[in-house]
């Protein structure tokens, strides 16, 4: 577990709380934040590993156990957060559910469809309302991790890309309701190689899979997390509202059979 590589810049007095940051994106999101100098919060269900990722990401780390679909955890949450450190300047909403099974459409469960809703889409609504607060004190931002499953989809994958697509309407509205002083922006990824770096060398993707992207290749958790790092930056004061794709160009590509 390797994602300290970057050599870290000053403090710059910043903290983000960043969701589902146990692995993955927002494992690297995180990682990437803290080396442009903010100290981070990660928030996760997985206690065991992300106190342990909070650890090897040093002092500017913090872990916080969150459900973001429960309310009472989201208030317990940002309430540890304001404790330890006295402010929030960015919310990043990373947390999200996928049905790995794909499961039919005549066999997914109203339980398990509301349980997928309730994360990916409740939760980032959840987290805005009780950080809002907090961040309009700092003019803060908001980025919220969507997908390009939002306008594309595989068969059986109803609950995600509804929950997707509902992220990137939720965006543009809580960028309306809160502006100006919060940015709201979306992010949304498409083929992420998010497995930890160390597995990535080990056992590396094949040439078919970068050879189908535009862009030569499957991307990386960092291509992700230096445009949150950017969204959530002074430099991206005049963008709010919008969605921005990293996927190589993969959903501009025209795929014919032969």
């Amino acid at each position: 577990m390797d994602w300290t590589r970057r050599e870290a810049v000053p403090d710059n007095g910043k903290v983000a709380l960043v969701t589902g940051a146990a692995r993955g994106i927002g494992l690297g999101i995180a990682a990437w934040l803290i080396a442009e100098g903010w100290k981070v919060v990660l928030a996760d269900t997985d206690r065991t590993r992300g106190a342990k990722v909070a650890r090897a990401l040093g002092e500017r780390a913090w872990f916080v156990a969150m459900d973001v679909s429960q309310e009472n955890q989201v208030l317990l949450g940002v309430s540890e957060v304001l404790g330890q450190f006295g402010r929030l300047d960015a919310l990043v909403n990373n947390a999200g559910l996928a049905d790995p099974y794909n499961t039919p459409l005549q066999d997914l469960s109203l339980s398990a469809w509301n349980r997928v809703l309730a994360t990916n889409l409740s939760g980032p609504l959840l987290l805005a309302k009780h950080c809002a607060r907090y961040l309009r004190a700092h003019d803060g931002a908001i980025v919220n991790l969507s997908s390009t499953r939002a306008h594309q989809s595989e068969p059986d994958s109803e609950a995600y890309a509804a929950s997707k697509g509902g992220l990137l309407a939720l965006t543009h509205a809580l960028a309306v309701s809160l502006g100006p002083d919060i940015r709201v922006n979306a992010v949304s990824p498409g083929w992420i190689d998010a497995r930890d770096p160390s597995a990535r060398r080990s056992d590396p993707l094949g040439p078919e899979d970068h050879q189908q992207h535009p862009a030569g290749r499957v991307g990386t958790v960092e291509d992700v997390a230096s445009l949150v790092a950017w969204l959530l930056s002074e430099e991206s004061a005049f963008v709010t509202g919008q969605e921005f794709v990293v996927d190589g160009g993969m959903t501009r590509r025209m795929i014919y059979r032969d």
